[in-house]
């Protein structure tokens, strides 16, 4: 057994909003009369909270949380010009095998509802002001509390046309293409203000049931790689260093019996150009896939940081601090402690006002991964 130097610890981004927060997100959202100043003063002061409670359990790179987003992907139409309207859901393959399961889920409100807009038109930047004020409050924030790190998330183009249907271009490829070249100045904002650059890309484990559930395996894998191509002509410009991307296979409590193998994907994931990658590996369906990292260790570049979740985002269970270090034992055995940081399956507020993990859970959590980490010293 190694003995490793100290494990630092992050998380995959989202975080419990605030009622205040979902207030002013949903009222911008229904079209109605926002404050701008009032919209702002409530953001800051949220990530700013959440930015100390993040420190105080332990977390040496931290986020806004996510804050101002109604989720991960859909608040690009905020920020780029081509989207609009609202799109038919795409439900999981592996819930549609269960429809009482299902049919329970949408009752309890196990589903979150919001407007998923279409690509109608052609994408270009339309504003980048409510990045740079996210930027600002992070910034502010960690400043504040001495955060030891900074990440903030952006949407992968490949997650982008998994949400928001193209109804424009003439093909996926072309989508791909025109969402990359928009989408780096984002990327670009990010970096550019010393922050580390998490690129969210769901698209490649969780497309495989949802937007790619027709293909076979070769086909669905072509399709990914194309995603991948997508991501690294984006980010040409940018150092590998700077840059995480997060994979996951959808941040909800179902079956997921019929997720992609990690061991089936990898190879492609591999390819992407960020240094550092998050998966999951604490929930029941991909806890075993460790395995698949010390089996694929030989092709797996030497300057890659493994991102392992130690943490299960769909569950109120606060992970025993030893089993947290027993997680990353496995990743130090394979890959050497310089090379693995700590983190979580998924977000734990991946949509505004939606979360099944209690908000004082959530931070506990979080302490119990930072001592588990500690340990291990």
């Amino acid at each position: 057994m190694n003995t490793p130097q100290r494990i630092r610890t992050t998380h995959v981004g989202s975080l419990p909003r605030s009622q205040p927060v979902v207030e002013q997100i949903f009222a911008r959202e229904k079209g109605e009369p926002v404050d701008e100043a009032t919209f702002d003063a409530v953001m800051a002061q949220a990530v700013d909270d959440c930015v100390a409670r993040q420190v105080a359990a332990g977390i040496d790179i931290v986020s806004d949380g996510e804050m101002s987003k109604i989720s991960y992907a859909t608040y690009i139409k905020d920020r780029f010009t081509g989207f609009d309207g609202d799109s038919p859901r795409r439900t999981p393959g592996d819930l549609l095998d269960y429809p009482g399961f299902l049919k329970r889920l949408a009752s309890a409100g196990g589903t979150p509802s919001y407007r998923r807009p279409c690509c109608i038109g052609p994408i270009g930047v339309k504003t980048l002001e409510p990045l740079a004020k996210d930027i600002t409050h992070v910034k502010a924030a960690a400043a504040r509390h001495g955060a030891r790190g900074v990440f903030m998330n952006s949407a992968s183009p490949g997650v982008v046309a998994l949400f928001q249907p193209n109804q424009h271009y003439a093909d996926d490829d072309a989508y791909l293409e025109a969402l990359a070249l928009a989408l780096r100045h984002e990327y670009h904002a990010i970096v550019d203000a010393g922050l580390i650059l998490q690129l969210d890309s769901p698209d490649l484990g969780l497309g495989r049931h949802m937007m790619f559930g027709q293909l076979d395996d070769a086909a669905y894998l072509a399709r990914i790689e194309r995603h991948v191509e997508a991501l690294n002509f984006a980010l040409a410009a940018i150092p590998a260093e700077r840059v995480r991307m997060h994979v996951c296979w959808g941040n909800y409590e179902g079956p997921h019996h019929q997720d992609v193998p990690l061991a089936t994907i990898l190879p492609t994931v591999l390819k992407a150009k960020p240094q550092g990658l998050l998966f999951e590996t604490a929930n029941p369906r991909h806890g075993h896939e460790w395995e698949t990292i010390r089996d694929f260790k030989a092709r797996i570049p030497d300057d890659k940081v493994l991102i392992p979740g130690v943490l299960d985002t769909t569950t109120n269970f606060i992970e025993h601090p030893r089993l947290v270090a027993q997680r990353l034992q496995r990743f130090v055995d394979i890959v050497g402690a310089e090379r693995v940081i700590a983190g979580s399956d998924c977000g734990f507020g991946t949509f505004a006002g939606f979360g099944v993990v209690d908000e004082e859970i959530v931070y506990a959590k979080l302490a119990a991964m930072a001592e588990g980490a500690a340990s291990l010293q």
